[in-house]
């Protein structure tokens, strides 16, 4: 059976505007798409995500046309499910072991988890708070979405839980990362920070840890008797090729930055940006998809450029296939090995090298290998890096007794987010680098039992 399809922008509409890209389902094609669900007793659905909602019982009340208990059944496991049925992978996840996609499309659990989330903010639904608190005080370092599902998960147990967020905006990298045409700021996101807020959450704003105040100060000093680090990893990452310190060049990270949290998107904002005629991107990553297509809604010619082919391509196929309709140029097997600047410091274009695949590296993906004398130019006004990202080292250089690996990552328990130091708990981004917003809202779900444990058997 094939899924219901979802409205779009049409991609010359929506390449001029930062317009959400997809409508979503209204109540009628939710409903449709969920009688396709065959509800498995033994769900392979629910073993593909990462903060393990229950998938078929959510599904099944949208058959049923129970809306209202669709979103709290999902609210029992996920503290952002507007945001998680926008932007997770879940073609890799829970729709990835569906088993309808065995022979035919797999069902659209992403797109129903949205429309129960939409129908919910739109109605006035919150979810559930405790009855009361506890008594016991735990910090959240950061308000993306590791910080916010442990916040929430704990706030539900009746612990008074307060946020210490860095920037002037709540969301971590789902207000400064992802682009508004992918998820709005005002609609969604805001809207799911104050969710976990109405659970009686605290964030406060502008402060940043290491600087303002020290972990060890919060737990010796605060009355806090346990700390999550969930601070993101915000380091960009560059190749380290001449040229990069040349005006015009950006990470995505700062690019989109000041796109997404400072506006410069807007006409009536003076964040200075550049908006260049031609821009490259450098990586084949869902935030390099998100710098380009950012750059063409600025007006620009935009190139990817990524040393391997398209089947390698780690975005996800749906933003691939949004890029190409809206007209990205890939340059696929090909590598920046200069940037070229003018003489008053600006760029003025970028030498490529093509690559052919060699064999496959540790993680089993094809090696890239330089061909040589292949090297040519592309004139372009605006280079963007988008090559990963690393934790800021602040933290962890600032706290007693946190050990970190070689990438100044810190090393904390899979299963439970516990660390070195005794009451310090981390997950997502700090941790791992670069991920996805689903598993750093695993990570925090994780932390979260790990916490309550803890304070639990004092």
């Amino acid at each position: 059976m094939v899924r219901v399809p979802v409205r779009e922008q049409e991609p010359k509409v929506r390449a001029a505007n930062f317009e959400e890209v997809c409508y979503g389902y209204n109540s009628e094609e939710a409903i449709q798409e969920a009688k396709r669900c065959l509800n498995c007793k033994n769900a392979q659905c629910m073993k593909g995500c990462p903060v393990a909602i229950d998938i078929p019982a959510f599904i099944e009340q949208i058959k049923e046309g129970n809306f209202e208990e669709a979103y709290q059944k999902i609210s029992e496991s996920s503290a952002l499910p507007a945001v998680c049925g926008r932007v997770c992978p879940q073609e890799s996840q829970c729709e990835g072991k569906c088993i309808r996609g065995i022979k035919g499309d797999p069902i659209a659990i992403g797109k129903l988890e949205r429309f129960a989330a939409d129908w919910a903010r739109e109605n006035g639904v919150q979810p559930k708070k405790a009855q009361k608190t506890n008594g016991h005080k735990v910090a959240v370092i950061g308000s993306g979405p590791a910080g916010l599902t442990c916040a929430g998960d704990l706030a539900k147990l009746g612990y008074e839980v307060t946020i210490f967020e860095a920037l002037h905006q709540a969301g971590g990298v789902l207000s400064y990362g992802i682009p508004e045409f992918r998820l709005p700021k005002e609609k969604v996101v805001a809207q799911e920070v104050k969710n976990v807020e109405a659970l009686g959450v605290k964030i406060e704003k502008n402060v940043v840890i290491g600087k303002s105040v020290k972990i060890d100060e919060l737990l010796e000093e605060e009355g806090f008797e346990a700390v999550f680090i969930g601070s993101g990893a915000g380091l960009p990452r560059f190749m380290g090729i001449p040229g990069e310190q040349a005006n015009g060049v950006f990470s995505a990270n700062e690019f989109l930055t000041r796109n997404n949290l400072m506006k410069a998107f807007k006409e009536d904002y003076e964040t200075p940006i550049s908006r260049g005629k031609k821009v490259v991107v450098v990586g084949g990553g869902n935030v390099a998809m998100d710098a380009a297509r950012t750059a063409l809604r600025l007006g620009a010619e935009v190139h990817i450029v990524y040393r391997r082919g398209e089947e390698e391509l780690p975005a996800r196929k749906e933003e691939v296939h949004h890029a190409k309709e809206e007209g990205i140029i890939f340059d696929l097997l090909q590598n920046p090995t200069e940037i070229l600047v003018n003489e008053d410091g600006w760029v003025r274009g970028i030498r490529i090298i093509k690559m052919e695949l060699g064999e496959p590296d540790e993680s089993g993906r094809r090696s890239p290998i330089e061909i040589p004398g292949s090297e040519y130019e592309i004139e372009c006004d605006t280079v963007i890096m988008s090559l990963g990202t690393s934790p800021n080292p602040l933290i962890s250089s600032t706290t007693i007794g946190l050990d970190t690996n070689r990438r100044k990552c810190i090393i904390a328990s899979e299963e439970n987010g516990a660390t070195s130091k005794e009451g310090v708990f981390a997950g997502g981004d700090a941790v791992t680098g670069a991920a996805t917003v689903i598993l750093a809202m695993g990570a925090g779900k994780a932390a979260a039992k790990g916490i309550h444990e803890f304070i639990s058997n004092r």
